[in-house]
């Protein structure tokens, strides 16, 4: 029996985690188990540029425990499907996997959300098919972003309606408006740093610097960035200042580098949460 069976699965793209997101969570929870289906591979597919994640994928379990609180205190589980295995699918095909293979008792969408084959099918297209199949279909409205950098960023893609999207969330990091990314995501912004060796990392007394090949996810502009964290393996944070240039990434600290203090087995993993 499939992992997701008697579930509830929210539908969209989850690249950022975004409040947007966490809403079809939370939809979702109310009515059973909570499940985000995410296709992986559509870059390949399609031959898109690769470029990096917002969230690294190592920090979207961290992520999903921070939602459990809006979710009954239930953690959601994201369930990663190839996209290449569904590609092809009608609408009606795709749903029928739904419920047939994955055994799903309901799915979660925006109004916005599109599938199918070529993108053929809408909500109200889900809705109808979920019927058929006798799930629930809980269709909801977006969650809108009324931040002023709206108009900018809907200009450039013909599916901004004015919600919050990834697409807003990589903007702001271009422009490193940290406080704007952290209303967006309802979260600060974490870098994650990681080396094998600690050769990788430069460390003096008050300064550790990493070169951007140690970076498993977006950074926001190149900058000065105050009021942020170093956290070494998600445990004690500690305040410093980040200055980000165009081949590295700075962490400057008041007191004596923590990174001093790492043991000498590696591999390392540091996260940056970025300060508002």
């Amino acid at each position: 029996m499939a992992a997701t069976a008697g579930g509830i699965v929210a539908l969209g793209k989850f690249d950022a985690l975004h409040i947007g997101h966490r809403e079809l969570a939370i939809q979702a929870s109310r009515v059973g188990a909570p499940f985000l289906l995410s296709f992986v591979g559509m870059a390949e597919v399609f031959g898109w540029e690769p470029r990096a994640p917002i969230v690294a994928s190592c920090d979207r379990k961290r992520v999903l425990s921070s939602w459990a609180p809006f979710c009954g205190n239930v953690t959601p589980v994201e369930l990663p499907i190839e996209f290449s295995t569904v590609r092809h699918l009608t609408p009606r095909q795709f749903v029928e996997k739904l419920s047939k293979e994955l055994g799903v008792c309901g799915v979660v969408a925006g109004e916005n959300y599109r599938f199918g084959y070529k993108a053929a099918g809408d909500s109200s297209e889900l809705a109808r098919l979920c019927e058929e199949f006798g799930m629930g279909a809980y269709i909801i409205k977006p969650v809108m972003d009324k931040n002023h950098y709206s108009r900018k960023t809907a200009s450039s893609n013909s599916k901004e309606r004015g919600q919050v999207s990834s697409t807003r969330v990589r903007y702001a990091l271009s422009v490193g408006d940290m406080n704007y990314v952290s209303e967006l995501l309802g979260r600060q912004h974490r870098l994650i740093l990681t080396a094998k060796d600690e050769e990788a990392f430069t460390s003096s007394k008050h300064r550790v610097s990493a070169p951007k090949s140690c970076m498993l996810n977006l950074p926001p502009k190149e900058g000065l960035y105050e009021n942020s964290s170093l956290l070494i393996d998600d445990e004690n944070p500690v305040s410093c200042r980040v200055v980000i240039d165009t081949t590295h990434i700075h962490l400057e600290f008041d007191e004596v580098d923590p990174c001093m203090h790492l043991t000498s087995q590696g591999p390392w993993k540091l996260g940056v949460e970025f300060g508002i």
